[in-house]
């Protein structure tokens, strides 16, 4: 073999090599097509080779791709940061753009914390989150990230953060069914607050809907509205991690919609640029802002890249392209005939413990057991399996981690909100082929 030099996700697999994408639809350098019914990781939520957006990009690129924000302020950074605020609740949010998801959230932590320390409130340092939960790859999103593999090499380094329990209703941790659970997993940031004192306590960040640490795990009705209660009562900032749901894909624009609640602060990445150029955010309330422009009138936090024109126009041209198609709308109609195509699969399959999700952002739980709700021994790899024999087939799907404490099998299905009705059919097909290969192997 020839030498390599570029770090792939696995060092010792050859990688098929992409030469071009047009829809929902991926090519490789053999011009096989694969059905990218994930986004790549949640991202491409427009499609692929979307012309609109190549045009916004050549038309920046004509003009200027980079300033450094210290030095000046640009047109499409000020007028997507207006936007973002128009298209959020309350409309009163302040942006700081950012690189990358787990920059966005970690500039949310921090920014609360510098909240508390304006006011004076120099104890508030401590962000808790769930132990279901997945923040970003940063040390200090990394902290607040209750993702049990992506931690564990880095215990040492981290705080531990997520002490909540999850909205978790298909393995409800209290081992309770709602409604009558009266939403214990909610009474438990109550419990972690009353345990660590609310004196040290700035921030809880919560994603609307679990992503990658769980697979598109929806809380019940009523759970957000009583955290953001227990948050204010507290004196704690509620920090929306919406990297994932964010942008349309779960039917809404914000994911925090679907609850009527407005967060202090949040986080953006992914579908804010469709995958077309690297930016995020993290958004900030007037109210939470107001002790920092009344004090050192600066945020504590700085990026080479930060509110570059190139990526900002990007993120404009795919805002413009979402809300013209009406997208949003799309991924719930959508949403809802793949989840019942979903439900359907279910029924014939006994490895499927559980379909769930909202929108375009839906998951797949495997099991070992349905009745006893099991999860496979992590021996079995069926989460790999899953995705490399799908991906065989030319299907494109994203692992999730499931089960108990983070060890257990799930996928995510997030294709292009774009995504037709008779391509969402060859989703389900090829997928139901690939589950039931997979059956054979696991359970005979």
């Amino acid at each position: 073999m020839e030498r390599e030099h570029l770090i792939k996700p696995l060092l010792n697999q050859r990688y098929a090599t992409v030469q071009y994408g047009k829809g929902v639809f991926l090519y490789d350098e053999h011009g096989k097509a694969y059905l990218d019914a994930s986004s790549g990781a949640v991202t491409a939520s427009i499609g692929h080779g979307v012309q609109e957006i190549i045009d916004a990009m050549i038309e920046q690129a004509n003009k200027v791709s980079f300033v450094y924000r210290s030095q000046f302020t640009n047109e499409p950074a000020e007028r997507l940061a207006k936007k973002l605020s128009d298209l959020a609740a309350g409309n009163d949010y302040w942006t700081f753009f950012v690189n990358s998801g787990s920059e966005a959230t970690e500039t949310a932590m921090k920014i609360a914390i510098q909240h508390w320390q304006e006011k004076g409130r120099h104890g508030k340092i401590k962000v808790l989150s769930r132990r279901m939960s997945y923040h970003g790859i940063t040390l200090g999103a990394l902290s607040m990230s209750g993702h049990v593999g992506r931690r564990r090499r880095f215990i040492p380094l981290l705080e531990d953060f997520p002490v909540v329990a999850p909205p978790y209703c298909y393995r409800c941790p209290f081992h309770m069914t709602y409604p009558e659970c009266g939403i214990a997993c909610a009474d438990d940031l109550e419990t972690a607050v009353k345990r660590i004192g609310a004196e040290h306590i700035a921030g809880f960040i919560a994603e609307p809907i679990v992503g990658a640490a769980g697979g598109a795990v929806v809380p019940p009705e009523g759970y957000y509205q009583k955290i953001k209660e227990i948050c204010e009562r507290n004196e704690i900032l509620f920090i929306a991690d919406e990297v994932m749901t964010g942008i349309a894909r779960t039917g809404a624009m914000f994911g925090m919609e679907h609850w009527g609640v407005e967060p202090d602060l949040i986080a953006l990445g992914k579908g804010m640029s469709a995958g077309y150029t690297p930016i995020a955010a993290a958004m900030v309330k007037d109210h939470v802002m107001e002790p920092i422009l009344q004090g050192s009138k600066l945020v504590m936090a700085g990026h080479t890249f930060s509110a570059n024109p190139q990526s900002a126009a990007v993120s404009l041209a795919v805002l413009d392209y979402i809300e013209k198609h009406d997208l949003a709308k799309a991924a719930e109609d959508k949403g809802a005939y793949l989840l019942s195509r979903l439900k359907e699969l279910s029924d014939r399959c006994g490895m499927i413990g559980d379909v769930r999700g909202k929108g375009l952002l839906l998951a797949v739980e495997f099991v070992s057991d349905r009745a006893g709700k099991l999860p496979f021994p992590s021996a079995n790899g069926v989460t790999s399996r899953i995705i490399n024999k799908a991906f065989d087939k030319g299907l494109l799907v994203y692992p999730a981690s499931g089960g108990v404490d983070g060890e257990g099998d799930a996928v995510i299905l997030a294709p292009p909100l774009v995504i037709t009705l008779d391509e969402i059919d060859l989703l389900v097909n090829t997928f139901e082929q690939t589950v039931h290969e997979v059956m054979l192997e696991v359970m005979g």
